[in-house]
């Protein structure tokens, strides 16, 4: 036996000995106790709580595997039925409506359907309110539904109505501020056709030629001061079975001097009405252009035209 275990040997029945031994309870007791119990309790009813609030919002909002009431997640995206309200912005892509049902957006004060582009920055807009529908872009266009042709276009240089045919049906006709192009001008059918400008002129131009057409009934030209009829290189052409100018002056000889003079009566409905005795008159042209009647025979007015011609 070495030393050291010599002295724990010696030390070990040196120790006092006890007959009642003391014990140290292990756990939580008193006051401690009630707390952690009720604690559990309480978490044990919060728990309760929110499963029944979880399955009573699950059951209201109709919670499904497909989707949540009317929307349903599809593999194309998502679908909605019946009438949703959005009360914050709408970012999508598409928006389409069922196949046997209208697509419908309603707004208590307007519609804005705003378009962006990459960076923000606003490039189309189309509002349609209470008074008036608005749309802000770089060009508007009206298509066809088949083939998408574009019936009706418009942008900061032009407008351009793709239509077989424009119908304006207000009483007023149609008002324009500036020149108008056109191939084709036409009235319905029994209805008259009236091109007017109150204050100012009217003017039709064409580098191939302008061509007024009355199938069935007649063409008046009327003007308060001349009426201009010029050709610069080619004729005026005048083709009918009866050529009449009225109002013109009767030219009538005189024996006492060398010199013609007018009669004051005009000839536009029987030119024998001045001169009853004279039944047949000549057309006179004067260098001027000017044209009058004068008796047909040996007093002709057509040779001594001199003053007839600067009559005025």
């Amino acid at each position: 036996m070495t030393r050291e275990q010599y002295i724990l040997a010696t030390q070990q029945n040196s120790l006092p000995r006890t007959e009642h031994p003391q014990f140290y309870p292990v756990g939580i007791y008193g006051w401690r106790k009630r707390c952690l119990y009720f604690f559990v309790l309480l978490l044990l009813v919060t728990m309760i709580v929110n499963m029944a609030m979880t399955i009573w919002i699950l059951k209201v909002m109709n919670f499904t595997v497909d989707g949540m009431g009317n929307l349903r997640v599809t593999k194309k995206g998502i679908r909605l039925e019946g009438i949703s309200e959005f009360l914050l912005p709408l970012y999508v892509k598409e928006i389409h409506s069922r196949k046997d049902s209208p697509l419908v957006l309603q707004s208590d004060r307007n519609v804005t359907v705003n378009a962006r582009n990459h960076m923000g920055q606003l490039t189309g807009q189309l509002t349609v309110g209470a008074d008036a529908v608005e749309a802000q872009c770089k060009r508007f266009e009206v298509r066809a539904s088949e083939g998408g042709k574009v019936l009706f276009s418009a942008d900061e240089d032009e407008i351009v109505i793709g239509a077989d045919r424009l119908k304006v049906t207000g009483t007023e006709g149609a008002v324009f501020g500036h020149s108008v192009e056109t191939p084709h001008i036409r009235a319905e059918p029994s209805q008259d056709l009236k091109l007017e400008s109150p204050t100012r002129s009217l003017v039709m131009e064409a580098p191939r030629g302008v061509q007024v057409n009355a199938a069935a009934g007649d063409l008046k030209a009327t003007c308060r001061k001349e009426l201009h009829l010029q050709s610069t290189e080619g004729e005026i052409f005048l083709n009918a079975d009866t050529i009449r100018l009225g109002n013109l002056p009767v030219g009538s000889f005189s024996s006492s001097s060398s010199s013609s003079s007018f009669s004051s009566s005009s000839s536009s409905s029987s030119p024998s009405s001045s001169a009853p005795r004279q039944t047949i008159y000549e057309l006179c042209v004067c260098p001027n252009g000017k044209l009058y009647l004068s008796p047909a025979g040996a007093g002709s007015t057509c040779q001594s035209s001199s003053n007839i011609c600067l009559w005025s």
